[in-house]
């Protein structure tokens, strides 16, 4: 073979390996495409597991002229779960989304256990491999899924808004290290006002579960939630379409 058919055909080898490889960025159905205030599938409100807590209440409503999900937790705990087919997203894909607080929960403290909550998150559920993780780690996490009858993943990221942390923050849960939390907006400046975030996935993934994960794992579903059961207290907030780009 000529040297310079050998390079054409292992570029164009090397092109459809990678094409093949490559999953396409799954896409997520928009609370906007909402008919009436029935919430549009596959999206599913999911409990805490083994408990009898007040679930968040999530509704559609119009603000501003279109629809959006609002958020209200009181006393409660609930995730407002999109289930998706285990993919791996491609290298550079975005997490995208708007939101709007404006009723905040002022004694959380994401640091502490008796105030670990939050007036909204957005987060990325990844079906990571339960088998990297220690002995105990493992356990929990059976115990968890047996009781929640869910496929609760290994590894999660929630980019929160937060009362006092400074935005970009990292740090894990305080109940469990298989979720791990960045501060996507911080404070009162913004209460009342739509404030939009993108963020890098796999960019984030290796920030936070970089030591424990070398490879990407397929992402399992995207939540929206709130929650005030540790703190007792109340919130109001709005989340428009979030989406997966490449």
């Amino acid at each position: 073979m000529r040297p310079t058919r050998f390079w054409i055909t292992t570029g164009l080898l090397t092109i459809w390996a990678t094409s093949a490889a490559a999953e396409p960025v799954p896409a997520l159905t928009p609370f906007s495409s909402a008919t009436g205030n029935k919430m549009p599938a596959p999206w599913h409100a999911v409990g805490l597991p083994g408990s009898q807590k007040p679930l968040t209440r999530f509704d559609l409503v119009q603000v501003d002229g279109r629809t959006v999900l609002r958020v209200l937790a009181d006393h409660s705990y609930a995730n407002l779960v999109h289930d998706l087919p285990d993919v791996v997203v491609p290298p550079g894909t975005q997490l995208r989304w708007r939101w709007r607080l404006d009723q905040p929960l002022p004694g959380a403290d994401l640091r502490q256990r008796e105030t670990d909550d939050t007036a909204l998150k957005v987060c990325l559920l990844f079906n990571a491999p339960g088998e990297q993780l220690g002995a105990l780690e493992q356990g929990l996490l059976g115990v968890a899924r047996a009781l929640s009858g869910e496929k609760l993943p290994a590894a999660t990221i929630c980019y929160v808004w937060d009362n006092t942390l400074p935005a970009g923050t990292l740090l894990s849960n305080a109940f469990t290290a298989r979720i791990r939390m960045i501060v996507a907006d911080s404070g009162g400046k913004a209460l009342g006002h739509w404030v939009s975030h993108q963020q890098d996935v796999a960019a984030d993934f290796r920030r936070a579960f970089g030591h424990e994960f070398p490879a990407l794992p397929p992402l399992m579903g995207v939540a929206v939630g709130a929650d005030a059961d540790n703190t007792g207290g109340h919130s109001v907030g709005y989340v428009g379409d979030v989406t997966l780009t490449p």
